[in-house]
């Protein structure tokens, strides 16, 4: 059954005129790093790669922007107009359909990013900081889950899923993190930064993560294990009648 779900959310997704935005969107970093290379700044391409294109641009902004968008759609739609409601009733364990809807979230979200991390990358680099590219690729994977998972939470429990994920990733994640590094373990953009940095195995010049690696692939799968229990347990509470 988690197949069947997985099939029909996925044309679902696929279909709509939203994912052919985040396409566009997603070819942003790989102009901008065509224009890098047409410009030559004079200025060490590593790091620039590493701190500006993909972690400053591709992590900090794709990555959670894309999760969100699909994290919020696969299953809060559905939940939000009433069509869920003949999902909900036949008997099929919640915890598939949770895992169905996720599976699809972190499918096009990974897909969309990591071309990007990957494209944007290489033609940066010329090919070469294959550390640095492998780094951010595995951390985009890592990442694109937890922020999935984060989404898929928060259209269970609100209306206002993608507001309430903005507000996380600008106001918590853009500022307060900015602010007050304590609050960084508390981070889904800081753990894939550290991630990438762990892989990366980088020089402080090129690239420095403020939270370690181990610490951050730990805490990451622990924000995405709880996020998904959670999502779990709310899908169960939601009590629905048999359609007339």
């Amino acid at each position: 059954m988690i197949g069947v779900i997985f099939g029909l959310t996925l044309r679902q997704v696929i279909g709509r005129r939203s994912t052919l935005v985040l396409l566009a969107f997603s070819s942003l970093p790989v102009v901008i790093s065509i224009v890098f290379r047409l410009n030559d700044p004079g200025v060490d391409p590593e790091r620039w790669t590493a701190r500006v294109l993909l972690g400053g641009l591709v992590v900090t902004t794709m990555l959670p922007v894309t999760a969100l968008f699909f994290g919020t759609s696969v299953l809060g739609n559905e939940i939000e107009d009433g069509t869920a409601t003949y999902l909900l009733t036949k008997p099929v364990p919640r915890w598939q359909i949770l895992a169905a809807k996720l599976a699809v979230a972190w499918l096009l979200t990974a897909t969309f990013v990591l071309a990007s991390t990957l494209i944007s990358g290489f033609v940066a680099l010329e090919g070469s900081g294959s550390s640095i590219i492998t780094g951010f690729a595995v951390a985009v994977v890592a990442g694109a889950l937890a922020y999935s998972a984060v989404a898929v939470l928060l259209s269970i429990v609100t209306s206002r899923a993608l507001i309430a994920g903005f507000v996380y990733v600008f106001l918590w994640e853009g500022v307060i993190t900015g602010l007050f590094s304590g609050t960084r373990n508390f981070s889904i953009r800081h753990y894939c930064l550290s991630i990438a940095d762990l892989i990366a195995g980088t020089r402080p010049f090129v690239f420095d993560a403020d939270v370690s690696g181990e610490m951050a692939v730990a805490l990451i799968t622990a924000a995405t294990l709880g996020a998904t229990l959670l999502a779990n347990r709310r899908l169960k509470e939601i009590e629905v009648k048999e359609p007339s």
